[in-house]
């Protein structure tokens, strides 16, 4: 494995100093407050934006409405836009979608979307989870009956983030309840605009929205079908195994692990360094000169290096396993303090501790729950065979 040091080109350097400059001007405090107190993931006027200079989908070619960037300059724009915590939720799960809509729509409907999908007034988020499904997709019910050139789709889904942000979400549905599991699912790409949409907010520990959206008799037309009728599955699955990080480039500038969080326990962390160089114990000696103190501090922050350097599924379990587990040592070892929230007097940089800890909650769940990870982790990596608990669905033929 090669861990050099990438040596910036004047051109890529230039690149880095255009972007830092770009972001200074869009990336303002109210954009912060609109995400603490939306938590929606995303922002207009910033996605907007970066959609103006090609950077939504930055390795497309100009003529797409992409910048034609080579793998580092993409990689320069994907730290800076880390680094500045701009909201990318939406423009996460709109990518998602689009690897399945250039394979799958309508080649009409793909080529009408994909200039508006790379200015950023265009945008995708998965229909995917039933309510009474948890993580089982393919066990999806909501139910799309054939009505000559239209369909007719009744029930909800929960989980939906960013439907009220988007124009269209990519929906998994029952099209023959009498086929296998697996067999008689069919998706679409449907208007969130369509009558019989109703989308409502839910709020999580971590302060995120996401959303749950009911459909009631909603009409839409064939012409938004994504893949064959009862090839769903097939369908979904590019989305949905790069959302489990399937396909990322392998030429040593992508990150190694599927991290959830890391950036914010790695604040947190740092948050908690500088606060202990400033805090006094009662005895008058400075908690950064506490070597207990220090001997943990520092076990988290070995713990975020392992979790950068672990690939694939074991990264994605291990970032948020130990992320959860951290966070909470972190507000031991600090104290009340660190659960003061943003806009309370006496937090922690204004909250960062406290936020840190309530995100992780949520890091179990995203992109797939930790145990679905687990069986990916023992079927796929360790080869041992499926799992089948007592109570579990057979399908006889």
């Amino acid at each position: 494995m090669d861990l050099s040091t990438v040596e910036l080109t004047p051109e890529q350097q230039a690149f880095q100093q255009e972007v830092r400059a770009f972001l200074d001007e869009i990336v303002t405090e109210e954009v912060h407050e609109h995400e603490r107190r939306t938590g929606d993931g995303f922002n207009e006027g910033v996605h907007l934006a970066l959609g103006s200079r090609g950077w939504l989908f930055p390795a497309w070619p100009v003529s797409d409405g992409g910048a034609g960037l080579d793998r580092v300059c993409q990689r320069i724009l994907a730290l800076e836009l880390s680094r500045r915590e701009v909201p990318m939720v939406t423009h996460s799960t709109t990518g998602l979608v689009w690897s399945a809509v250039e394979l799958s729509a309508d080649p009409e409907l793909a080529a009408r979307l994909k200039p508006e999908v790379a200015a950023g007034r265009v945008r995708f988020c998965l229909g995917y989870s039933d309510p009474e499904g948890g993580s089982d997709i393919a066990g999806a019910t909501l139910r799309a009956v054939r009505d000559g050139d239209e369909w007719v789709l009744n029930g909800s889904k929960l989980w939906t983030t960013g439907a009220h942000n988007c124009q269209y979400t990519f929906l998994i549905t029952r099209t023959d309840p009498e086929a296998p599991k697996h067999k008689g699912l069919t998706m679409f790409l449907v208007p969130l605009d369509s009558p019989g949409v109703e989308i409502q907010a839910i709020r999580t520990y971590g302060g995120e929205r996401t959303n749950a959206v009911y459909y009631t008799d909603v009409h839409v037309s064939d012409t938004y079908r994504m893949g064959d009728v009862n090839a769903g599955w097939a369908t979904l699955q590019g989305p949905l195994s790069a959302e489990h990080g399937a396909g990322r480039p392998d030429d040593g500038l992508s990150d190694i692990g599927m991290t959830m969080g890391t950036r914010e326990f790695e604040a947190a962390i740092d948050a908690a360094a500088r606060w202990a160089k400033r805090t006094t114990r009662p005895d008058g000696t400075l908690v950064a000169d506490d070597p207990a103190f220090l001997d943990r501090l520092g076990h988290l922050v070995v713990e975020t290096e392992a979790i950068r350097v672990t690939p694939g599924p074991m990264g994605r379990n291990k970032s948020s396993l130990s992320y959860i587990a951290g966070i909470a040592e972190l507000i031991d070892m600090v104290g009340p303090e660190a659960l003061l929230a943003h806009g309370s007097e006496g937090a922690i940089e204004d909250g960062v501790i406290d936020y840190a800890h309530r995100f992780a909650q949520g890091t179990a769940t995203y992109g797939g729950t930790t145990e679905v990870f687990k069986g990916m982790i023992a079927q796929h990596v360790l080869g041992l065979p499926r799992l089948n608990l007592p109570g579990s669905k057979a399908w006889v033929r």
